[in-house]
């Protein structure tokens, strides 16, 4: 539990520009005394994603992808150490001493959550923590596909959502189990380092396990959750051959299986798979993943053009006969031109996406441009949208 005794805020938490080499002024840092509830409390009313707390450095703060020095004092062993002795938990105390690295997670009612990673940074103790909303967006408040509902009618297979880090990956996960959380009736398993999104039950019931807290590893805990009657299972990320494997299995035996992975499209997605494995192995794999793949979801974040926040664009490959045609033979790479021509299927290419957030009026095409991965298609794209070719997008 947090201090409950909360300072004043002050009104400014970053500065307005971006991330600057000069320390904050002697007449602002005291008045910024640093109380790490309060802070973390301004940093999710000012809308930040991420905070970034190290010894001998101000609080550091990511807001709409940038980063920013803030304009409190620098941060002291002393300070440190109260914040660690604040917020780690207390069976996690002991780790401060003897790791390097750990994950946690910790919550303020009423105004967020947040996932902690604990590292060393020069030998002193160091902290990066991303601000996880309380609620739980709706589809349409992302302006997600719609399409992404069809991943829930399955009753089996394997759903990935794809990114880098910071991509929203973990907030468009929670967002498609809360929607079956209010339409369908299911056991949802989730097993998560550290657990990000609390679902309440609705119409679904939860179960949500943390890794050192109510399992030792992803694999052990697949296994063991194959008997414990899921019919959804959510991994909070595949990221050795183990897991993949065990999540391949569990997907196979009849339950409905969702991860994450850290890629930046469908073609990516289905070789870093195949490819987690030794040569040999990998025809088998193929096939595998062939029959129980339904599809991947691979997004980006994007500046809005009013400056509240970012939001999503997002490639979806729905598996049709053709896509695992094209895996089992071997011949990914055709799977790009089932994305772009298979709008009938629900499928939508990253560019696609992009043009239907700057046909909305949510990002601007100077932003469509940067951020896409073929911007000579995209400036076609926006031309012909804009000269009266525009087409069924």
């Amino acid at each position: 539990m947090l201090d409950e005794n909360i300072q004043n805020l002050a009104e400014e938490l970053y500065q307005t520009e971006e991330l600057k080499e000069e320390a904050p002024q002697e007449s602002q840092a005291e008045e910024l005394k640093f109380e790490i509830e309060s802070f973390l409390r301004l940093a999710v009313k000012q809308g930040v994603s991420d905070i970034h707390l190290r010894i001998n450095s101000v609080p550091v703060v990511r807001k709409d992808g940038s980063i920013m020095k803030t304009k409190y004092a620098l941060i002291t062993e002393q300070i440190m150490e109260n914040v660690l002795s604040a917020i780690v938990p207390s069976k996690l105390q002991h780790k401060i001493k003897t790791s390097y690295d750990f994950d946690f997670s910790i919550e303020i009612p009423n105004v967020a959550r947040f996932r902690v990673n604990f590292l060393k940074d020069y030998g002193r103790a160091a902290l990066v923590m991303r601000v996880v909303p309380i609620e739980i967006p709706s589809i349409e408040e992302l302006y997600l596909p719609p399409t992404l509902r069809d991943f829930l009618s399955y009753n089996n297979g394997l759903v990935l959502v794809t990114g880098p880090t910071g991509s929203g990956k973990s907030t468009t996960l929670a967002t498609l189990l809360d929607y079956m959380n209010s339409t369908a009736c299911n056991h949802v398993l989730t097993l998560e380092d550290p657990i990000e999104f609390v679902h309440k039950n609705k119409k679904c019931v939860f179960t949500q396990r943390q890794l050192g807290t109510d399992s030792d590893s992803f694999p052990n805990a697949l296994k063991y959750a194959l008997r414990q009657d899921p019919d959804i299972i959510l991994i909070g990320e595949m990221r050795d051959r183990e897991t993949i494997m065990s999540a391949l299995k569990a997907a196979e035996t009849g339950h409905l299986v969702f991860s994450t992975l850290h890629t930046t499209d469908a073609v990516q997605t289905i070789n870093r798979i195949i490819n987690s494995f030794e040569p040999h192995e990998r025809e088998a794999i193929r096939n595998q993943l062939a029959s129980i793949l339904r599809g991947t979801i691979a997004q980006k974040l994007l500046k809005r053009k009013d400056n509240k926040g970012r939001v999503p664009a997002a490639e979806v490959l729905v598996v049709t006969p053709a896509a695992k045609d094209y895996i089992i033979r071997n011949e990914i790479d055709n799977i790009y031109n089932l994305v772009e021509e298979g709008n009938y299927t629900g499928m939508m290419s990253m560019n696609v996406s992009i043009l239907k957030l700057v046909k909305a009026n949510l990002i601007t095409p100077e932003v469509a441009v940067e951020s896409s991965n073929n911007p000579n298609e995209i400036k076609q794209m926006l031309q012909g949208a804009f000269h009266g070719t525009k087409g069924n997008v």
